[in-house]
């Protein structure tokens, strides 16, 4: 037997606030990857942090599973601490995978569930992009298309722990006015198909959450960038991470040298990866033996 899971990560979130309903964040999954392997030809566990192993031993629990007799191995394209969901897509993965090997399906409710209890999780493992309560694992809207853009996506330096962060007496959440405003634009974008409307209310969010986690040059990046063809920014708003949001038409050579002149300006800001905004969710691939992060 061999099952791979694969899960994105992500460039942080498009928006991330609290309106009167609660606190809610948009996804932004991007195509970098944890992979879980679940195979018969090894024994023991591999690779697998904290959160990781109380995903597995949750799912046990919840199938009425009492052992796991077979190997597993998790392998990650995704820093810790970054706001890339490193620890939501090693959760995700994770149970799925023990679940696929045991006979069992876990539906989206069910893994936003698990996660959420684990800590504030980020649905990248459903399918499109999503609206969730990331405290409570509720889905609250999903967007099933999104106009198609490429993101650069930057490191401020240092690591945040999501659990820490959210116990932290100051407030999280920027004011609800720009957020309303960011999410109704960003809704509009939808409607429209509208890169540009998306990357706005990213944008929008972005410099909102300056109040609650502040990132340096966040506002010269963005003043320096929108002249040479990006659309807006975004942020992992309880992390470190920055992107710069391009067209999806943007050729390889003019992004290359864009990004050459952005690391020149801003040499405190690290290139982690060009990426590109996709789809959401969980690919299941068994009884193969492909690389873990193919991506064909």
């Amino acid at each position: 037997m061999e099952i791979v899971i694969r899960v994105p990560g992500s460039c942080g979130e498009l928006i991330q606030g609290v309106l009167s309903d609660g606190p809610f964040l948009i996804t932004c999954p991007i195509d970098c990857y944890v992979a879980v392997r679940i195979s018969d030809r090894f024994t023991g566990w591999y690779g697998m942090g904290s959160k990781a192993k109380s995903a597995m031993k949750r799912t046990l629990v919840l199938l009425g599973e009492k052992e796991f007799p077979w190997g597993i191995r998790l392998e990650s394209e995704l820093p810790q601490g970054k706001g890339m969901s490193s620890s939501s897509a090693d959760i995700a993965a994770t149970a799925v995978g023990v679940a696929q090997a045991l006979g069992y399906e876990l539906s989206a409710a069910d893994i936003l569930r698990e996660a959420a209890a684990i800590e504030p999780t980020d649905g990248i493992f459903c399918e499109g992009i999503v609206r969730m309560n990331s405290m409570t694992g509720t889905l609250l809207a999903q967007y099933p298309v999104l106009p198609s853009v490429r993101l650069s996506v930057f490191d401020t330096g240092g690591q945040i722990d999501t659990l820490a962060f959210h116990a932290r007496p100051e407030p999280n959440f920027p004011d609800p006015q720009r957020i309303a405003e960011a999410l109704a634009v960003f809704e509009r974008g939808c409607r429209a198909q509208d890169a540009a409307l998306i990357a706005q209310a990213a944008t929008i969010s972005a410099l909102a959450n300056q109040s609650v986690l502040y990132k340096a040059h966040l506002e010269e990046l963005l003043d320096f960038v929108q002249p040479l063809g990006a659309l807006g920014v975004n942020v992992a708003h309880s992390g470190t991470v920055i992107g710069v949001i391009w067209p999806a038409g943007i050729s390889e050579s003019y992004l290359e040298k864009t990004v050459r002149k952005i690391c020149l300006r801003f040499p405190d800001l690290a290139l982690l990866r060009q990426a590109r905004l996709i789809s959401g969710g969980v690919d299941i691939r068994s009884d193969t033996l492909p690389p873990l992060f193919e991506t064909s």
